[in-house]
């Protein structure tokens, strides 16, 4: 891509170029086997909230849902990511998994269509002006629950990702949420998972919609 026709892109269009390329190609392969310890985390996501239809919006390789998809009736599972490879993985490793290559902004599914949606180190890459999109449409495909697991800040906190400028942001993305959807969402859980937990350092907020 040239430089004038990256300068003519929104900051939401750049980043959505940056992870469907070789960026997100070296992202899949620099993580593949990085999601082996959060078995413990999911089940228990899974017995507190009941849910038997799940999305994860900016799923990768599917490391997430390979431990939320076993217990779940088949098809009532769906992974959404830009990243084409990503997504060939995807399919391969959880077949029973219904695989949509889509922006974050723009989710291809109906309204309140599955009982939990979520993101694990998504809203991070979004800039300030896609994010407020990409929460309204979580919101929306969700019936009962929406979670996220992010690195947090009290405010909002631009990190260098890789040598890319505006590609990562710390927020205080459970306020962001309430305060956008004060009669949405209701806050049930916080916690935060580290190592251990086969995460890294990433802050999580359980909501309750309704």
């Amino acid at each position: 891509m040239t430089d004038q026709a990256q300068q003519q892109l929104t900051e939401a269009e750049r980043l959505e170029a940056l992870w469907s390329g070789d960026f997100g190609n070296d992202y899949v392969e620099r993580n593949f086997d990085a999601y082996n310890a959060r078995g413990p985390f999911w089940q228990m996501i899974l017995n507190e909230t009941g849910a038997e239809s799940v999305c994860e919006v900016g799923c990768n390789v599917g490391g997430n849902l390979r431990w939320v998809s076993p217990p779940l009736p088949g098809g009532k599972v769906v992974g959404i990511d830009i990243n084409r490879k990503a997504l060939d993985h995807l399919r391969t490793i959880i077949p029973n998994v219904r695989a949509f290559e889509s922006p974050a902004r723009s989710l291809p599914l109906i309204d309140r269509a599955v009982d939990l949606v979520f993101t694990m180190g998504v809203l991070i890459h979004q800039p300030e002006e896609s994010l407020p999109i990409v929460m309204e449409q979580m919101v929306r495909i969700a019936d009962k629950w929406v979670l996220c697991g992010e690195y947090a800040d009290d405010h909002t906190v631009e990190v260098s990702y890789r040598g890319h400028e505006g590609a990562l942001f710390r927020r205080d993305y459970g306020n962001l949420f309430l305060e956008r959807f004060p009669d949405t969402l209701q806050l049930v859980k916080t916690g935060f998972l580290g190592s251990d937990e086969g995460f890294d350092d990433t802050t999580w907020w359980l909501f309750k919609r309704y």
